[in-house]
């Protein structure tokens, strides 16, 4: 199951029905777990891998963050379970800052996206071609970003958000909200309706979620009254979720043009 060509740190464990290509590299503090595949010419070090987790051919796993302040101190990359890792992705570790990059299970990597040192991604996220997040970025359950999304250190992507193609952001993006646009003129298209309705879990929130969207950007009332009118309100968890999600927004977030009102929902 290991082609005889490939290098093994004598330091990393492998479950015993793990399969690696030719010329793939498996450096030290390397933990794999059953049912993994490795293709050929890709590197996996201070790595935890989940199991049955795919690495394509030249993706490059737990390797040092790109970070002018680490100085080699021994951090690891977390990859839970059922991930896709196409060609070329970068998944850096961790600096002493957290210790560790965590990424949840059933994600899938498209080529040469890349997640950068001491993120946090959650369960069933996408990265397309060539999406890139900085460090301390945390990505919630069910995020999509498109080809050539950027995102800035520190930011935050709530659940079910979706950036689309070429979208830059240096500000959180809102739960189950899409958005647009080059850096500062990036803005909240509307609701990530396909989302929602495709999850069991939230498609019977997706009302409460509709009434909170209108009631944050297009009722005129100041944001700050706004939080206070929904939080008094018998709505479902995902609506609480967006209000601590503003309240603990330390970048600012994106926020929808107050225009083309039905076109948002």
């Amino acid at each position: 199951m290991i082609h005889n060509t490939a290098i093994i740190h004598p330091s990393a464990k492998i479950a015993k029905d793990v399969e690696i290509g030719p010329y793939a590299i498996i450096g030290e503090n390397t933990i794999i777990k059953s049912g993994v595949k490795i293709d050929s010419g890709a590197i996996v070090e201070n790595a935890e891998i989940g199991e049955n987790c795919q690495i394509y051919s030249y993706a490059v796993i737990g390797t040092a963050p790109q970070s002018i302040k680490y100085k080699n101190e021994p951090t690891k990359l977390i990859l839970g379970s059922d991930c896709i890792v196409r060609e070329f992705v970068t998944l850096n570790r961790g600096t002493d800052a957290s210790g560790k990059t965590i990424i949840g299970s059933n994600c899938y990597f498209m080529a040469y996206s890349h997640i950068a040192h001491d993120c946090i991604v959650g369960n069933n996220v996408t990265f397309a071609n060539v999406a890139t997040i900085g460090g301390h970025v945390e990505v919630g359950d069910n995020a999509f970003l498109g080809g050539i999304v950027v995102v800035h250190q520190f930011c935050r992507i709530g659940k079910f958000a979706m950036l689309g193609g070429g979208t830059g952001t240096s500000q959180d993006i809102l739960p189950f909200t899409m958005v647009v646009g080059p850096g500062h003129r990036t803005v909240v298209m509307g609701l990530n309706l396909v989302g929602i309705r495709r999850d069991p879990k939230v498609k019977d929130a997706l009302e409460d979620i509709k009434s909170a969207y209108r009631t944050l950007f297009f009722s005129k009332i100041p944001l700050k009254e706004a939080l206070n009118q929904l939080e008094v309100m018998n709505l479902h968890q995902e609506v609480k979720e967006m209000i601590d999600f503003i309240k603990t927004s330390k970048r600012g977030f994106c926020k929808p043009n107050r225009f083309n009102k039905e076109e948002q929902l």
